[in-house]
């Protein structure tokens, strides 16, 4: 797995950002891992100087990070670390960079603003099927604003302008609320002005405008949640299922009215909505608003992904030889969207990590069904979208999560079933990964219920993905988690899948409650009904006891 493991770092004006990804060909990856650390530099950017105390925040942040990508064993080569606004500023930027290269090893490298804008876009296009459209792509970050205008992955004009929600909060614009906003939007509408964006946007248009940052996202999601209205959106789930990652111009400025209203009272309800983005989002708000009204933008789509999404997709470019197509696997998108929309980033990696050991599990069955050996009699032929919809429904399975545990499977099947999230899938495939979901836990499914009548064909595929998808939410939940090591063979005796301890990683030791006699009792189960699918014997090996301690590899079940 390791040769196609990709790990991204930015190290952004307002926080440290992690990624982690496992690739396929060819243009599909999935987020294993995201980890956001709470580092300002730009609380620094008054003095053009990044601090002794933001540079040993740092360095701790990235040295963390590091120890991250190692226990995932991603390449080297693979990993790319970047700095963004705050250390392209800084006049002790080479000295803070080779500190960071004497600490972690890290080569960090710092965009220009026009790289910058091209990454986010490149992440934009990872998230939306916008390939063949002309788009405007807007990234507001801490220290600066990005914009670029794309076709086909090509950009064709991009910019960074000095105006970012951290460094326009720092900046005197007054005393009152009123006289603060009033004077920060002239200022930002004299350097859009004078920079020439208004202009070159015109001249060249766009059909489609995609904000790609942070900020964007967290006013999407008070536009979403009715921050602007005197009451919250208490139906969450019905909500979610039909919104769609944008907002309107009208639904911005009532939210940006919303976030200027002075008053104890509105200052402890920003606080409690936005957390640790309330201190700058007053003024995300108000730059978003005036780059609406500059450049005629009436409507935003709002992507989930960004710069380091971007990083990635050059990555893979490199590394494959143009191998990796920005605009492969486009309805795939609709399942990361989706899980994106429903997920916290706990429970996201949680999914990606079961999509693994159903990947490894499902690979092994396909390639001894190939080759024949053994006297192997699959009843079906596996292809890449039956891998596609196992992998679909692996990472969908909790989103009935959101509204709680109890259940939470049969959530999951209705949210896929009454959204019309998955786009490009047929009507039995989005039927297929709704009852993979459904199915996933609890009780056995019953092929002759009627729910299964529309699959016709598909029945028999469906047995083999769920067991598949069943055994590997049981090993994940007890702590037997994609980065082992994982070998599935077959003998004349049956199938084996031996999962073991990879090197370097610090396990803890053996304790008697990590290995439960539920589990024992829940994979007896589990291989009893592969047994039953397959016609052949699973004996599992757990050469390496459940990392316990860790959080991502227990799960929210």
């Amino acid at each position: 797995m390791a040769n196609t493991l990709f790990a991204a770092i930015d190290m952004g004006t307002n926080a440290f950002k992690l990624l982690i990804v496992q690739a396929h060909l060819p243009g599909k990856f999935i987020p294993l891992l995201t980890v956001r650390e709470h580092v300002v530099l730009g609380r620094d950017s008054p003095s053009s100087t990044i601090s002794t105390h933001s540079q040993n925040l740092s360095i701790k942040s990235l040295q963390n990070f590091n120890k991250l990508i190692q226990t995932h064993n991603v390449p080297l080569l693979h990993t790319r670390c970047v700095a963004t606004s705050a250390v392209r500023e800084a006049q002790n930027k080479a000295e803070f960079i080779h500190s960071i290269s004497e600490t972690t090893g890290f080569k960090v490298d710092v965009l220009s603003g026009e790289e910058e804008a091209r990454f986010s876009y490149l992440g934009a296009l990872q998230f939306f099927p916008v390939f063949e459209n002309l788009i405007l792509n807007i990234d507001i970050g801490g220290g600066s604003t990005e914009f670029a205008i794309g076709l086909r992955g090509k950009v064709e004009f991009c910019l960074s302008l000095k105006l970012g929600h951290v460094t326009l909060t720092q900046q005197n614009f007054g005393d009152e609320e009123a006289e603060r906003a009033s004077n920060m939007r002239e200022y930002i509408r004299n350097v859009i002005k004078e920079s020439g964006l208004i202009d070159k946007v015109k001249n060249i248009g766009f059909e489609i405008a995609l904000g790609s940052s942070g900020t964007i996202r967290a006013i999407e999601k008070a536009v979403f949640k009715g921050y602007a209205l005197d009451f919250a959106d208490n139906e969450a789930l019905l909500s979610e299922c039909k919104r769609d990652w944008k907002f309107s111009i009208e639904e911005l400025k009532s939210v940006v009215e919303r976030l200027c209203k002075g008053g104890e009272g509105q200052n402890v309800r920003r606080d409690g909505f936005f957390k640790r983005r309330s201190e700058s989002i007053v003024a995300g708000g108000i730059l978003l608003d005036e780059i609406f009204d500059l450049l005629g933008i009436k409507e935003m789509l709002v992507s989930g992904y960004g710069l380091r999404e971007g990083l990635i997709a050059d990555s893979l470019a490199k590394v494959f030889d143009d191998g990796y197509d920005l605009n492969a696997n486009a309805r795939f998108r609709s399942i990361l969207r989706l899980a994106t929309r429903f997920n916290s980033k706990r429970i996201t990696t949680s999914a990606a990590e079961i999509a693994s050991i159903a990947r490894e599990i499902f690979e092994g069955l396909r390639k001894y069904k190939e080759l024949d050996n053994d006297g192997i009699n699959l009843t079906v032929d596996l292809d890449e979208k039956d891998l596609e919809n196992l992998e679909a429904a692996c990472l969908l399975h909790n989103i009935g999560l959101s509204t709680g545990k109890k259940g939470y499977h049969k959530k999951s099947y209705h949210i896929i079933m009454n959204g019309n999230h998955l786009r490009g899938y047929s009507a039995e495939e989005v039927k297929l990964i709704a009852l993979l979901t459904r199915h996933h836990r609890k009780k056995l499914p019953k092929l002759d219920d009627a729910s299964f009548n529309e699959l016709e064909e598909a029945k028999q595929k469906f047995k083999v993905l769920c067991a598949i998808i069943r055994l590997s939410v049981v090993l994940h939940r007890n702590g037997y988690i994609n980065y082992r090591e994982m070998d599935f063979s077959h003998s004349h005796e049956g199938f084996k899948l031996v999962i073991g301890e990879e090197r370097g990683l610090n396990y803890q030791p053996v304790v008697e409650q990590c290995v439960t006699d539920k589990f024992a009792v829940e994979l007896t189960h589990e291989l009893d009904y592969f047994k039953k699918v397959l016609k052949q014997e699973l004996s599992v090996e757990l050469k390496a006891p459940p990392f316990c301690s860790n959080e991502s590899s227990k799960g929210s079940y």
